[in-house]
């Protein structure tokens, strides 16, 4: 975890959410990645999806069974994964995720939606472990919602309706 809140931290001083994440593969960082949202200007570019291209390239580098691979991947992620990336998770067969805080907005371990266990659409649940680390990972967080956000879209003003 270590290494996933030193990518957090770094996330911060880039002005992006703090989530760091590593991916290991039989004891082994294979991956490592922050929120790159605000740099890249794409809203997926999540740590652990970051971390998941970062896998694939990986197997193709070293000539290893992409599906395989993922099936026995840990996952090490300083706040609780969102919905779109418990599902990706789950969707690779990810065998573990570990993470710090809730995320109480968009959390797809069970802070928002179950679905790391949801029985619809994916056959092998994700094995949670949470709270590792928990006030550091949410003060991280407050640190970077007490700062402004750059690239936020300006806040609509709603214009009173004429009588």
């Amino acid at each position: 975890m270590d290494h996933a809140f030193q990518l957090a931290e770094e996330g911060l001083q880039a002005r992006e959410v703090p989530v760091g994440c590593i991916m290991l593969y039989k004891e082994r960082v294979i991956a490592s990645s922050r929120n790159t949202v605000n740099d890249t200007k794409n809203a997926v570019r999540h740590a652990e999806i970051n971390c998941i291209d970062q896998v694939i390239e990986w197997c193709k580098a070293n000539n290893e069974d992409m599906l395989k691979v993922f099936q026995e991947i840990e996952v090490f992620v300083t706040v609780e994964p969102c919905i779109m990336c418990c599902a990706a998770l789950r969707s690779l067969s990810v065998s573990h995720v570990t993470y710090g805080c809730n995320n109480d907005r968009f959390g797809g371990c069970g802070t928002v939606l179950n679905v790391h266990n949801h029985k619809g659409f994916f056959e092998k649940e994700l094995k949670i472990t949470s709270g590792i680390r928990k006030e550091e990972a949410v003060e991280l967080l407050k640190n970077f919602y007490r700062g402004e956000n750059p690239n936020a879209p300006f806040p609509k003003v709603k214009k009173e309706a004429s009588s």
